[in-house]
């Protein structure tokens, strides 16, 4: 099989032969269809060091496909399956961009029908990000200010909030306020004066700026967890290291399909051509969709 990899102190990612993994008790090794891509994946491939990462590393998070094998204990999958899942050790040598990937079984969940797997590939990350920034608010209702709202994140975050009782306002940038307007936020807003949310998910990755609009002793959820921001005026400052959860991701997938959650796609490139695809990915609008990566 083919996959794609970084290796120290070159930047450009390189597709190349590896031979196949063999399976663990309750692994399942998937036959990739799609695969996200996300600005970390040309982040690392700049600088290993930055994170400790080996020398040699595989690239991409989430991914679809069809389950070709299963390992030993597996029986909630078989092979013909469509499933998604998330891959999140970024230690790996292999991961989601490649012709296959190998997951613990509990990572996946399976694609529900009308959904197709290119769809299904650019959801598992984004998804289960904005469920468990969601989870680390204390409360479950309140005042929240989602920034970011038109972007992968932030959209799932929005809908998700508003669906579980937040009274939500949408941060985003001028000119894509139209992509917020149907995701149940209260407002959608593209600037913010004053101090007056419970909380802030910052979706968009504002850091020190995104504590200006949460009130004294509230609370601010950020998706950078290697840079913590300082916390200010009593306010819990919290982040996310998105894990996989197969059993979340089989509640959230269907939410894609009926398209309660609009899920965009902003280009469709080969895996093999990823130096440029990473080049011209990194360079994009968030708001435009995600680039999915096709073996």
């Amino acid at each position: 099989m083919h996959v794609l990899v970084s290796r120290t102190g070159n930047p450009i990612p390189s597709w190349e032969a590896a031979p196949p993994r063999s399976l663990a008790p309750r692994d399942v090794r998937v036959q990739v269809a799609a695969a996200g891509y996300t600005f970390f994946d040309s982040f690392v491939a700049v600088d290993h060091a930055t994170l400790g990462l080996p020398e040699l590393i595989g690239l991409g998070f989430d991914f679809s496909g069809t389950v070709v094998e299963v390992g030993p204990g597996v029986d909630s999958v078989t092979v013909g399956d469509r499933v998604a899942g998330l891959h999140a050790d970024p230690t790996a040598p292999a991961r989601a961009h490649a012709e296959q990937v190998v997951v613990p079984v509990d990572g996946l969940a399976r694609v529900p029908d009308g959904l197709d797997l290119e769809t299904a590939a650019a959801v598992p990350l984004n998804a289960l990000a904005a469920l468990q920034a969601l989870d680390l608010l204390r409360a479950t209702d309140g005042s929240l200010l989602v920034t970011g709202a038109a972007g992968g994140v932030g959209t799932w975050a929005t809908v998700l909030a508003a669906r579980a009782g937040w009274a939500v306002d949408a941060l985003v940038t001028p000119g894509t306020e139209h992509l917020a307007d149907s995701l149940g936020a209260k407002r959608v807003l593209t600037e913010v004066h004053g101090r007056g949310y419970d909380a802030v998910l910052d979706a968009a990755g504002l850091q020190q700026a995104a504590l200006t609009p949460v009130v004294d002793g509230g609370q601010l959820v950020g998706v950078k967890p290697g840079w913590p921001v300082p916390p200010e005026r009593d306010i819990t400052v919290t982040s996310i290291t998105t894990r996989p959860d197969g059993q979340a991701l089989a509640d959230l997938l269907p939410l894609a399909a009926d398209q309660t959650v609009p899920v965009r796609i902003a280009a469709r490139r080969p895996m093999k051509d990823a130096a440029a695809v990473y080049a011209e990915a990194s360079s994009a609008r968030g708001s435009a969709g995600r680039w999915i990566l096709v073996p």
